[in-house]
């Protein structure tokens, strides 16, 4: 971070003899914004404090945007106080939102929670009030002025379903459709690839019996598991992925396209592939009865697990049966069907697979997913939460084992020194986010256990999330235990991960819908045929696997924000009606309240309590009566009713019953 020195400042506007002083302490800094307009950066020389500038002093600058701050000699409270001399960067220019008319002109809202400013349309003579359209900002100097704005696209009426995904996807960058060179050249790989294969350089599993195992409702299948019972009572256990990198090649149209999409988008009503879907849901998918190439990682194992021995290349594969979860669980329930005896002795070793990581340390964040049920018109008609079954363990442990082996594969050979190779890597908590969640489950009647050293481990959290299994406050600990967490990230430097409690780690089992694996296969076999990795592409990679992290990020965004939708638009549907759930969370103007199929968080707001006058106990994680003691504390099962919905804000309304 660089540091300037320049001399002392006075902020304008004030009166003289009355002066702020301001620091001659300059530095470079990312800004993130309220809706309110107040700016924060983290202190230049302590992670741990922050500096707040005001709405006056932010300069223009907007959420993300790295700026230059001039500190103050003044306080707010535990924050330092700031001042935006100039904005060096946007972090973006692109947004989606509503415009509205006001006193005759048609300003545009960003629906960025973080913008706190609408802006000026240049030209929005085709727009009406209430559209969502989608725009880029011109360049912000003046302050005093509001931001001018170019239309791209009209997206259309706001609250229409195909609308709101719309501005999803783009406020996220991601595209729906494919360029036509890219379906172009899709279908030229799809029509000629046989002309440059050699299927005798591929290990032939094709007589080996092979199934897949997915959701009912997907069309893409990475992976495949095939099992051999050898004459010596051992196993040949097959882990067989999509050879996508087979099929998209460096430098190609089709390379391009799926280096800048990064990974498929999965939202609440529909996939967006990383790939055009002749590849993605044909060519590269393990579909039943057909031939396909595949890059695979076979393993010699006893029939409890361990392993004698294992080896990895190219591969070809013919699955005899495309399972669905559901199809394969009642197979091993009824302890027989087709593959049920293959199906068995893959369980059997998962299962001790998964009691070993356990009890190593790996962390067990298992959540239920929330899935809407929808309309043609994409209204959610109900809810539920998914039962992670046997089979969803099962082909877990086996591509968690194929992407364990493959990095310790690479990092024993090449150790610590720099070398061009995607790790997916996951630090240790945070210290002061691990204190958080520890208030926050005692608080909850559920302390957690340090270590002698103070530090947290991996069996602690798992001992916490054993002891709240099937208690009302589970999902709140699970949410806020994944909250303290690092984020897990793609890096060229291996520092273990964390959650899985492993020293090397990396992600090889899903080319279809994520680009690191296609980029992990590749490096893979430049080393089987070459016996050493391409040293001059170590930058190249250092930088993509920064760059895909962030990708990562916006289309989990995405994501989240088309299940908030559609959680809003369900309750805003049900409005008078009432439901159970859980307070998530306690402040000053009210508690949140998470329901108990949804997940739906809704605000119960102090104003609309009536009976009593609540005083909020933040140590305590409770609101109390003065008058009548009532209590309503965090993890307390409470019955409400749905009163408002702002599905634009996606806020929830609701009052005690």
């Amino acid at each position: 971070m660089k540091k300037h020195y320049k001399k002392t400042q006075r902020i304008a506007g004030q009166k003289k003899g009355g002066k702020r002083q301001e620091t001659s302490f300059t530095y470079e800094a990312v800004i993130k914004t309220t809706s309110k307009g107040i700016g924060f950066t983290q202190h230049p020389t302590n992670k741990n404090i922050s500096v707040r500038i005001e709405k006056k002093n932010l300069n223009t600058a907007l959420n993300g945007d790295r700026v230059v701050v001039i500190l103050t000699q003044d306080r707010f409270q535990d924050d330092f106080l700031g001042r935006v001399i100039t904005v060096q960067h946007r972090a973006k220019t692109k947004f989606v939102g509503t415009v509205r008319r006001e006193n005759g002109v048609m300003l545009f809202y960003p629906d960025d929670r973080n913008a706190y400013t609408p802006f000026k349309l240049i030209d929005p003579i085709l727009c009406k009030h209430d559209d969502k359209v989608f725009v880029e900002l011109r360049k912000w100097n003046n302050k005093n002025s509001y931001p001018e704005a170019d239309i791209i696209e009209i997206i259309g009426k706001k609250g229409l379903h195909e609308v709101e995904i719309r501005s999803i996807t783009l406020e996220n960058n991601i595209d729906d459709t494919f360029p036509k060179e890219v379906e172009n050249e899709a279908l030229y790989v799809y029509s000629n690839y046989e002309k440059y294969s050699n299927i005798t350089n591929r290990r032939d599993f094709r007589g080996t019996p092979t199934f897949s195992i997915d959701p009912s409702d997907a069309k893409d299948f990475d992976d495949a598991l095939s099992i051999s019972y050898l004459s010596d009572g051992t196993l040949e256990v097959g882990i067989h992925i999509a050879d996508v990198s087979f099929f998209v090649t460096p430098g190609s149209v089709l390379d391009q396209e799926a280096q800048k999409r990064g990974f498929s988008s999965y939202l609440v009503d529909r996939t967006i592939p990383m790939l055009p879907e002749i590849l993605s849901n044909d060519l590269c998918s393990l579909k039943q009865d057909v031939d396909r190439y595949t890059y695979s990682i076979w393993f010699n194992m006893t029939p409890e697990g361990k392993i004698l021995s294992h080896d990895f290349g190219r591969s070809i594969i013919r699955s005899q049966k495309r399972f669905t979860y559901d199809e394969a669980q009642k197979i091993l329930d009824a302890k027989s069907g087709i593959f049920f005896k293959e199906l068995n002795s893959l369980n059997v070793i998962a299962k001790k697979y998964r009691a070993k990581r356990m009890k190593r340390g790996a962390i067990d964040f298992e959540q239920h997913e929330v899935h809407f049920e929808l309309a043609d018109d994409g209204v959610p008609l109900y809810a539920y939460l998914k039962e992670r079954l046997d089979t969803h363990k099962l082909i877990e442990e086996f591509m968690l084992l194929a992407n364990q082996q493959i990095a310790n594969y690479i990092y024993s050979k090449y150790g610590k020194k720099k070398h061009p190779f995607m790790y997916r890597v996951h630090d240790a908590p945070n210290s002061e986010r691990i204190r958080d969640l520890a208030e926050f489950s005692k608080a909850l009647g559920h302390p957690i256990k340090f270590s002698q050293r103070g530090y947290i481990t991996g069996r602690s959290l798992n001992t916490l999330f054993t002891n709240v299994a099937g208690t009302p406050e589970e999902s709140l600990i699970l949410t806020a235990g994944l909250r303290s967490m690092a984020k897990a990230e793609y890096t060229t430097r291996n520092i273990g991960h964390f959650g899985l409690a492993l020293s090397a780690y990396a992600q090889f089992t899903s080319p279809i819908r994520r680009y690191p694996d296609i980029l992990v296969h590749r490096l893979l076999e430049h080393d089987r045929l070459y016996g050493t990795l391409p040293f001059e592409s170590y930058s190249m990679y250092e930088t993509l696997s920064n760059t895909l992290s962030q990708r990562e990020l916006s289309i989990i965004d995405a994501e989240r924000e088309s299940i908030k939708l559609k959680q809003a638009e369900y309750m805003s549907a049900r409005i008078g009606k009432e439901f159970y759930g859980v307070i998530s969370g306690v402040s000053d103007w009210g508690f949140f309240v998470e329901e108990r199929d949804t997940h739906a968080e809704g605000l119960i707001r102090l104003s609309n309590m009536h009976n009593d006058y609540y005083i909020h106990e933040p140590k305590k994680y409770r609101i109390i009566g003065k008058r009548t003691k009532t209590v309503f504390s965090l993890g307390d099962e409470v019955r409400f009713r749905v009163i408002n919905v702002d599905v634009d804000k996606k806020l929830i309304d609701c009052s005690i019953v």
